[in-house]
């Protein structure tokens, strides 16, 4: 059975893993304890040499041979294969260590621009790394005299100026009390491959990491280590890690630890992390390493964090369903604004043809995705026996055009009822409703009557010129008393042109939608519209808005 939590999946871990050391006890050698010599060894204390411990003339190696035994530990520096030296304290008058002088080295250096050792002897050591002073490495190597504990992995970040710029690197040292003095090593914390390796798990986000079943020791990478954001010097173990993986997904990485701890080797799986309160994703692959006798003995890994992937995904998705939403609702939005279009805008009543009118009107959106607006007109028989002809346009799109365009309709209908008014008072008190409204927008529009002696009165709040089709000829009627659009200016008195109508004539009324063009001159587009309502000489008016 999978366990469910960190916690049971650890236990189950452990027993596991103790069943497997005690599977590899049964076939593995036994070493003697250190403080049991093997047979034939010589006594402790016979033959063997503690230079460095002991004063001038102790006795190492042959019986009865005397030698200095600083010579004895300087001989040995060339075969350390890191840059090492034996330093000894320079003190003020006080006792202070200040410096040390270099009293022996190898020729092995730690970086390309820098000096052997060997050939520092003599010289101080600020002298001849002078990039040492701000790192601290004098008191680091006086605190291995002072305590008498050795020096472990000490990072100094050494720049150093030369004759060809500036360089820079990160080395680490380690040394140790030597009778007074210091034996010190140091070596570059990565060399080139390292570095490379490095780089390409910074790059790629990844890292690796061992953990030995049998002796319980653990080795992450750098890039690992960065991933989880932990020590490298610190690694978890595997009960740990457990630890960190999120609980939905304790049973899948479960699956993945108890296969390999079986020896099986699993497909690399995604698994969630919580590090330091962040999730992090991690594809993970596994590999056990399996020894002759059958057992795993040891298991690696090799992680690459997906976190930036994932929230990019996650991102994504986001605004694909956000870009689904407003599609959603633009298009509920067109419907509901059709529906109120079609609603509001009139029907051609057969009273107008009773009166001598044909009349045709189309609602052509002039994109796809715009196909509502603020466009209306009105046509209908008044009580006086006058017909009321007009055209709008308020400003927008969507619903809140509908909305102000059937304010503005609605407000024509009930004003167009005062007895006695002609056009361009209906005009003037639609334009005063708009300027009294704070929440209203500019609006166009032409209103007009046709009486019963055929004259067209109409007056016109910024909006383009009616065509007239009379005789195979189209044109544009005058508009010199064309008014400022509908909410611009209050108390402006619109005036109103007259235009006798003849048997046989074709009256156009339209919005800016049928002539605004991207890059045209909106007179050359007037001018395009006029010519083809003239090739439809002889048609009624639904065939010529047809054609159009």
């Amino acid at each position: 059975m999978i366990p469910q939590d960190p916690d049971t999946l650890g236990q189950h871990l452990a027993r596991e893993v103790r069943v497997l050391r005690e599977a590899a006890r049964h076939g593995a050698g036994v070493r003697l304890d250190a403080g049991a010599p093997s047979a034939g060894a010589p006594p402790a204390d016979e033959g063997v040499c503690s230079c460095g411990t002991g004063g001038p003339g102790h006795s190492c190696g042959d019986e009865g041979e005397e030698h200095d035994p600083w010579a004895c530990i300087c001989a040995t520096l060339p075969a350390i294969p890191l840059s090492a030296a034996l330093f000894t304290p320079v003190r003020d008058e006080t006792g202070r260590t200040v410096d040390f002088t270099v009293k022996a080295g190898n020729h092995v250096r730690a970086a390309e621009w820098l000096e052997a050792p060997d050939r520092q002897i003599g010289r101080r050591l600020l002298d001849v790394q002078p990039g040492a002073a701000v790192g601290g490495l004098v008191g680091a190597l006086d605190s291995v005299l002072s305590t008498g504990r050795a020096l472990k992995r000490y990072a100094l970040d050494y720049t150093e100026q030369r004759s060809d710029g500036l360089h820079r690197t990160k080395l680490l040292y380690d040394a140790s009390s030597c009778g007074g003095k210091v034996l010190a090593t140091w070596r570059p914390a990565h060399n080139r491959m390292e570095l490379l390796s490095l780089d390409a798990q910074y790059i790629a986000s990844m890292g690796w990491g061992t953990w030995d079943l049998l002796s319980g020791e653990v080795a992450w990478s750098e890039g690992l280590s960065s991933i989880f954001r932990n020590d490298p010097s610190r690694p978890l173990s595997l009960a740990e890690l457990c630890d960190t993986v999120l609980l939905d997904d304790v049973p899948r990485f479960g699956k993945f630890l108890l296969a390999l701890v079986e020896g099986e080797e699993p497909p690399g799986t995604e698994i969630r992390f919580s590090v330091l309160g962040e999730v992090r994703t991690l594809h993970l692959v596994w590999h056990p390493v399996i020894a002759t006798d059958g057992l795993p003995w040891s298991v690696h890994v090799i992680a690459r964090d997906l976190t930036s992937q994932v929230r990019s995904r996650q991102r994504l998705a986001a605004t694909r369903r956000q870009s689904d939403r407003l599609r959603e609702e633009a298009a509920a939005e067109r419907r509901v604004a059709a529906a109120l279009r079609e609603a509001l805008l009139p029907t051609h009543s057969a009273e107008l043809a009773q009166a001598g009118l044909s009349v045709a009107a189309a609602y052509v959106p002039a994109e796809t995705d715009a196909a509502v607006g603020g466009d209306w007109y009105k046509c209908r028989l008044l009580p006086d026996g006058r017909v009321l002809l007009a055209v709008g346009d308020a400003c927008g799109h969507g619903l809140s055009a509908v909305a102000r365009m059937a304010q503005q309709r609605h407000a024509l209908a009930g004003l167009a009822h005062s007895p006695d008014t002609h056009a361009g008072q209906l005009t003037t008190w639609l334009n005063e409703l708009l300027c009294a409204d704070p929440a209203a927008e500019t609006a166009t529009g032409i209103i007009g009557h046709i009486d019963r002696e055929r004259r067209f009165r109409w007056a016109c709040a910024g909006h383009p010129a009616p065509l007239l089709l009379r005789e195979g000829t189209a044109s544009v009627l005058d508009t010199e008393h064309r008014g400022p659009l509908f909410g611009m200016v209050p108390g402006h008195e619109y005036e109103t042109a007259t235009l006798d109508l003849l048997p046989g004539d074709l009256l156009l009324l339209y919005t800016d939608g049928m002539v605004e063009r991207r890059g045209e001159d909106i007179a050359d587009s007037i001018d395009t519209l006029r010519q083809v309502l003239t090739g439809c000489i002889g048609l009624g008016p639904q065939d010529t808005l047809d054609r159009m």
